[in-house]
């Protein structure tokens, strides 16, 4: 065949279909229906690294938002006992006439909850300073409440009988 390009097709020679050689063994191949998948599917490295990257993103945004809250949550609890105390504090105080420095059985009968003595200890004093320092004169008392744990860095609480909160900032919020 002299004369004929390089790959092209001989002149005279049918084709059928999809532009093939009549004689040719080599058929096209079908196209896929749309929706087919190939076979199982991982996922790559980039696809995991990026996902474990942006988990660690948020918890390293949400972590100090929710320790803050629980450290909040807490102090509300130990605020709260601290009020259950002052209350029956003042009933104690009209039935005997003299207030009581136990807290427990034989005293005040109250005993704090187990999430709120994981938190806090708690005392009552009948003599010394109320809450702001001053001297406690005549009948009175201080409830303190002493951080522990996880809590410890929150601080403090004081309530006394002439209703003196401190710190100020915290109590309430």
């Amino acid at each position: 065949m002299a004369g004929t390009r390089t790959g092209a097709r001989p002149t005279g020679t049918a084709t059928h279909g999809a532009g093939m050689p009549a004689g040719s063994s080599v058929r096209p191949t079908a196209k896929r229906p749309t929706g087919a998948t190939v076979g199982p599917r991982g996922f790559t490295m980039i696809e995991m690294l990026i996902t474990v990257a942006t988990i660690a993103i948020l918890v390293s945004v949400a972590l100090p938002s929710y320790s803050s809250v629980m450290l909040r949550l807490n102090r509300n609890a130990g605020e709260r006992f601290m009020l259950d105390i002052a209350n029956k504090q003042e009933q104690v105080i009209l039935d005997l006439r003299a207030f009581t420095a136990t807290i427990g059985s034989g005293g005040l009968g109250l005993a704090p909850t187990g999430d709120v003595a994981a938190n806090y200890t708690f005392a009552v004093a009948l003599t010394g300073n109320d809450c702001l320092g001053s001297s406690l004169s005549g009948p009175g008392y201080v409830i303190t409440a002493t951080a522990i744990g996880k809590q410890a860095s929150d601080g403090n609480l004081c309530l006394d009988s002439r209703n003196n909160r401190t710190p100020t900032s915290k109590w309430g919020s």
